[in-house]
Formats: C-alpha cells, structure tokens, sequence
C-alpha cells in the first residue's frame, strides 16, 4: 500500500537529504548482527521530526499525511538522542558554514548565556523555580554557541538555577566533546575568582567575563557575540 503524499516548509531537499542519510546509523539489516529491515522510510521519519521541531507541535499532532504512527517517529527521535546520532549531526552541519567561510571549523572560543523562561501550568513543580532577577517561575535554558552563534551545547534547568551551577555541567561537557576549546565569553552571571579558577586549573578553560553595557535608560545592549538567543 502506497504511503501519502506530504509537503511541508520542513521538508528536507533532494540535496539536505543527501547530506543527512550519511549521517544517521547504518540499519540494523546491514550490519554484521542483523536484523528486520526498517518498515518505514527513514527521509520521511525525518520529514516527520522536523516538521515536529519547526512548529513546535506536541508528537501526537502529527499529521496523518506522513502516514507513520507518531510513536514511531518520537521512537526514533528518541533512540536517535540517546545515541547521540542528533549531537552527531548537529556538530557536522555546524562545521560545515565555517568551512565554507574559509575559517577553521574547529572554533576555539564560544559564548555562554542563559535565558528564563515562563513554565506552562503542566511543567511539574521538580522541574521548575522562580529566578528572583527575572521575576519568572519556570525554567532556564543556559546554551553554549560558536561565534556565528549556532549551538554547540543545552541544558535546561529549573529557573532558580544559577548560571554558574550550570555551568559546571555545560564546560564539563565542553571539555569531553570539544577540548579544541579553550575560551569561553559569558556576562557577570558567569563571574567569580572561584568559579574561574576551576575551569582554568581543571578543564583548561578560560572563563572571560565582559559586563554588558546599558544605555542611558538602562536598557542592556546586545553587540553582536550576545546574540545567543536570536
């Protein structure tokens, strides 16, 4: 029985597609353990993630048009995430526009900030806090970026988690993934003699706060390394 047909803004191209088969797991079938072929074609189980991530919709408003069960495709997301197969993917397509620059696509230096944001009223009370800077109750995500500001690492943590807290855990990450990097830019959340002195004498790291200016009304300008959240 043929599948639907689908077309969406989220669809991957003829030439996307290319780059990105070669990126994911080689199928059980044709691997020296074996296994059942894949029942549902994996352009459109991508097709499927995508179109999930672009407009931000629950995984059981996925359309029918695709024609696969929406637990099957958050099935593959899922295992695809635990093996890392995502962070895989993310990292190359990364590397590839400084490439394309002609720039090394192994950045020395990133950008770390944090941004709260509002919990629903179905995010638990264990995943969420109130950041009494913000006046917000809900979550915290704290990103690393490159230069150009594509991700390089997430972490998302209830509101009243301080920056430094979390990033312990993000430079640690940092370290294990990408010890090419050695510099880290971040605000005065990030400050501290105690907090630098860790990431210099552990992880090599060096933490280079700079205070973001405010204009004469007060408001905080962004130049453009702090467009972390743009």
């Amino acid at each position: 029985m043929p599948l639907p047909r689908y077309r969406y803004p989220s669809d991957t191209s003829n030439l996307e597609w290319a780059l990105l088969e070669r990126l994911l797991p080689t199928p059980a079938c044709q691997t020296p353990t074996g296994g059942a072929p894949e029942k549902w074609p994996r352009r459109r189980v991508v097709d499927a993630i995508r179109y999930i991530t672009d407009n931000g919709a629950k995984w059981r408003a996925l359309p029918a048009d695709f024609g696969i069960p929406w637990r099957t495709v958050f099935g593959y997301f899922a295992r695809w995430a635990k093996a890392g197969v995502l962070r895989h993917v993310l990292d190359h397509l990364r590397r590839r526009l400084p490439l394309r620059r002609r720039r090394c696509p192994w950045p020395v230096r990133v950008i770390a900030d944090s941004q709260s944001v509002k919990g629903a009223e179905t995010v638990s009370k264990a995943t969420r806090g109130y950041d009494a800077n913000k006046h917000i109750n809900g979550r915290k995500r704290h990103l690393l970026v490159d230069q150009d500001g594509l991700l390089v690492d997430l972490l998302v943590t209830p509101a009243d988690v301080q920056d430094r807290d979390a990033a312990h855990v993000l430079l640690t990450r940092l370290h294990a993934e990408h010890p090419e990097i050695v510099l880290v830019w971040a605000d005065n959340g990030y400050g501290g003699d105690e907090f630098a002195a860790w990431a210099r004498t552990t992880l090599g790291i060096t933490v280079k706060v700079v205070s973001r200016p405010k204009d004469a009304k007060g408001f905080v300008l962004l130049p453009k390394r702090w467009s972390v959240m743009g």
